[in-house]
């Protein structure tokens, strides 16, 4: 009774009005790992379940099931599988082992924005893309949704200074290219996914993390923070809403078309709104007492030709694997130009 009361608080939060919900002939169960009211579901989410509630007369209900209520990062694939879910949070990096290739949006340096990173990614991801084809169909799985976050930075407890302060510092990532490239900078990966940050700074379980402006402030990091880097590109974060291919295949031809169009619009808004917040993100953050620093440009430069290789490398490793890295990074590439 407790976890029905508050999804339906939090459904309430997203736009699915009570009429709404009485009168629905569909009802669809989503589920993520991110903290109520988390950036990522307001701006992403929040108008997709709006317009679907809009686009269908409220014959389209949508429950969400916030904050790892049914489940982990890690678990969100198979919980959409089997349908515990009927729409997932797909973090790439969090199951990397099943779905590896979907980090090629991830890389450092690849792009600039969100709308950059985020409009490449859903030519690659959505249905007829090459990772669609790839990975998500094998899956069973079908992108309504994703999301490229803005370049990340380096958040430390420590004091930032320049490329020498980084070695040997225990550094959080989200795996992937994302620990390569910190090794690459003489930092020790340690992966793990965002909501496990806080309690590894509070208990010196890792003395930095490799974040967004964006999600520090979701996740309470900043008191736990001394410094940050800004003007770096140290990758992304690609993540994706998803359904069951046969979830999708059993719902209307209507139902279908409201889902994909929502996605599409939800996908476009998201990004250009979380690239307007990124100044403003950065402001909180400085306020709440991280100092950013400016790197040396020497050391700027040496990180920028240090990383250059990751992207090569991470194909590579994939290719020898029998996965087609270097086919889907050339794809991104080229989306990207």
């Amino acid at each position: 009774m407790k976890n029905n009361t508050l999804c339906l608080i939090v459904g309430l939060s997203l736009g699915v009005g009570a009429s709404a919900a009485l009168a629905r002939d569909v009802t669809l169960r989503v589920a993520d790992s991110l903290p109520v009211g988390h950036y990522i579901a307001e701006n992403l989410l929040k108008p997709f379940v709006e317009d679907v509630e809009e686009s269908t007369s409220g014959a389209v209900g949508i429950e969400y099931f916030p904050a790892q209520q049914l489940g982990k990062a890690k678990d969100m694939l198979s919980l959409t599988q089997t349908g515990v879910a009927d729409i997932g949070y797909i973090g790439a990096s969090y199951l990397a082992d099943k779905l590896p290739l979907s980090s090629v949006a991830q890389l450092p340096g690849t792009f600039d924005s969100s709308c950059e990173g985020t409009m490449a990614y859903w030519e690659l991801a959505k249905p007829g893309g090459v990772l669609d084809e790839m990975e998500y169909a094998p899956e069973g799985l079908r992108a309504l949704m994703v999301l490229a976050l803005p370049p990340y930075q380096l958040f430390s407890a420590k004091e930032l200074t320049g490329i020498e302060s980084i070695s040997g510092q225990k550094i959080r990532t989200s795996g992937g290219s994302q620990a390569l490239a910190m090794t690459k900078l003489g930092g020790v990966p340690v992966q793990m996914s965002a909501p496990e940050a806080r309690e590894a700074l509070s208990r010196g379980t890792v003395d930095a993390i490799v974040f967004p402006y964006g999600s520090i402030f979701p996740y309470d990091l900043a008191p736990h923070l001394k410094t940050a880097t800004q003007g770096l590109n140290l990758g992304s974060f690609v993540t994706a809403y998803m359904i069951s291919q046969s979830k999708y295949d059993s719902l209307s031809p209507d139902v279908q078309q409201a889902l994909t169009e929502a996605g599409e619009r939800a996908t476009r808004h998201a990004c250009a709104v979380i690239d307007d917040l990124v100044e403003g993100d950065k402001q909180k953050i400085s306020d709440a007492g991280v100092r950013f620093v400016t790197l040396p440009d020497a050391d700027v430069t040496e990180i920028r030709n240090s990383l250059e290789s990751v992207g090569v490398e991470w194909a590579a490793e994939l290719d020898a694997r029998g996965k087609p890295g270097t086919v889907v990074m050339k794809a991104f590439l080229n989306e990207l130009n």
